[in-house]
C-alpha cells in the first residue's frame, strides 16, 4: 500500500516536454513512433538527419505509440525511455532503443539504461511495476484521438505531415518554413501563407 503512495508523489516528466534542439527553431517536428518498428526505425535515422542538417532550425519531440498487438516489447521499451528521462538520459536511451529493437526484453532494458549512465538502482523494479506506465498511455491516447492509427506519424508545426518519409520529402516542407520564419518582419509573404491555409 505504502508503495503505491510513492508511486504517486513521483512527479514525472512526460515525453510531450523532452525536446531537441533549439527552443527558437522555426520547425516543431513530432513523431508518433514505437521502438520495436522497423518503419520507426529508420524513421528516427530520416529525423537524425534533419537535427543535422537544419541544426538550430529544426526542434524534435518524440511521442510513445507502441503498437501491442504486434510488438509485445514496445510498451515496456517506451516505459525504459520515459525512465530514463528523468535522469536527463531520454535521447541516448531513444536511439538505444532503436538500435537494438529485436532485444527489448525487461532485462536487456535494465542493460541499455546501465550503459547509457542510468543511476537509478530501482530502474527494474519500476519498469516491473509499469510506474511510467501512464505517461506512454497518456502518449497513446492523445495519438489515437488525433485519428492515428499506425506509425512513424509525423506532424510538422501542429500539421499532420503525409508525405513520404525521407530527407527530401521532409526539406519541402521545412525549407519554406525556414524562410518564412526570417521574413517575419515583411508583411507579404505571411500574408500570402496565411491565405493558403
Amino acid at each position: 500500500m505504502a508503495q503505491h503512495s510513492k508511486a504517486a508523489e513521483i512527479e514525472i516528466i512526460p515525453p510531450k516536454d523532452i525536446w531537441v534542439g533549439n527552443t527558437k527553431a522555426p520547425v516543431k517536428l513530432v513523431m508518433y513512433g514505437d521502438y520495436e518498428s522497423e518503419a520507426c526505425a529508420k524513421a528516427n535515422e530520416v529525423v537524425n538527419e534533419l537535427l543535422e542538417k537544419y541544426e538550430d532550425k529544426v526542434q524534435f519531440n518524440f511521442r510513445h505509440f507502441p503498437l501491442t498487438r504486434i510488438h509485445q516489447r514496445a510498451q515496456k521499451a517506451a516505459e525504459a525511455s520515459v525512465a530514463a528521462a528523468q535522469e536527463g538520459k531520454f535521447w541516448p536511451m531513444h536511439n538505444m532503443l532503436f538500435a537494438n529493437r529485436r532485444n527489448l526484453g525487461t532485462i536487456s532494458l535494465k542493460g541499455y539504461a546501465k550503459e547509457i549512465g542510468v543511476t537509478d538502482k530501482n530502474f527494474l523494479p519500476k519498469l516491473v511495476d509499469s510506474v511510467f506506465g501512464w505517461s506512454v498511455r497518456a502518449d497513446l491516447l492523445e495519438g489515437a484521438d488525433k485519428g492515428i492509427r499506425d506509425v512513424p506519424f509525423f506532424y510538422i508545426n501542429g500539421e499532420a505531415y503525409k508525405g513520404p518519409v525521407n530527407v527530401n520529402a521532409f526539406s519541402k516542407v521545412i525549407d519554406p518554413l525556414t524562410k518564412t520564419m526570417k521574413k517575419v518582419g515583411a508583411k507579404t509573404p505571411v500574408k500570402a501563407a496565411k491565405k493558403r491555409a
